[in-house]
C-alpha cells in the first residue's frame, strides 16, 4: 500500500525537517511514502476563517484522486493506541487499499467539503499539537506502527 502525507504549508523549522526527514527515510524499508505539501495560501489578512478553510479545502481536493483512501489527522478523530494503529495500517494493506493519504490541514482545520469526502478522521491525541509538529508526530506513529507490524523491537509494551 503506498501512503501519501498531505501537507498545508511548509515549515521552515529546521528541527521540524530534520525530523520529518528521519522518519522519512527509515520508513523507505516499510512502505511507498511520498509527502507533499500544499502552498500556504497568501494574503489571507482580509478574509474571514471560514474563507480560508474553503480556499485551502479547494487545494487539498485537487490532489486528492477518486481512488484514494482520505484520512484526515483531525483533533475531533477517532483516537488509537500505537498499536491499534498498526493493527489498522495493516488491515488496510490486506484490503487492498492501493493508496491511503493522511492530510495535517493548516491552523484553521479542513472545510466542510474535504470533511465530506473523507473517508476517516484519526487524532494523535486530546491535546493540540501545530499542524507544523504534526509532521514529526505522525510520521513517527507510522514508524512505530511498521516495525510493530514487523514484530521489531522499536516499541515496548
Amino acid at each position: 500500500m503506498k501512503i501519501e502525507l498531505l501537507l498545508t504549508g511548509k515549515t521552515d523549522s529546521a528541527w521540524i525537517k530534520d525530523g520529518a526527514e528521519l522518519y522519512t527515510n527509515r520508513l523507505k524499508h516499510y512502505t511507498a511514502l511520498s509527502i507533499r505539501e500544499i502552498p500556504e495560501l497568501k494574503k489571507t489578512a482580509g478574509l474571514s476563517i471560514s474563507q480560508i478553510k474553503e480556499r485551502e479545502g479547494e487545494l487539498i481536493l485537487k490532489n486528492i484522486k477518486e481512488s484514494d483512501y482520505l484520512i484526515l489527522l483531525d483533533e475531533n478523530g477517532k483516537l488509537f493506541s500505537s498499536e491499534e494503529f498498526a493493527q489498522k495500517i495493516e488491515k488496510a494493506t490486506i484490503r487492498g487499499i492501493k493508496c491511503t493519504v493522511f492530510v495535517v490541514g493548516g491552523a484553521y482545520g479542513f472545510s466542510e467539503q474535504v470533511y465530506s469526502r473523507a473517508d476517516e478522521k484519526i487524532s494523535l491525541s486530546k491535546m493540540t499539537f501545530s499542524h507544523q509538529m504534526v509532521r514529526v508526530i505522525f510520521l513517527e506513529q507510522l514508524y512505530r506502527a511498521y516495525t510493530i507490524i514487523k514484530g521489531e523491537p522499536y516499541h515496548h509494551k
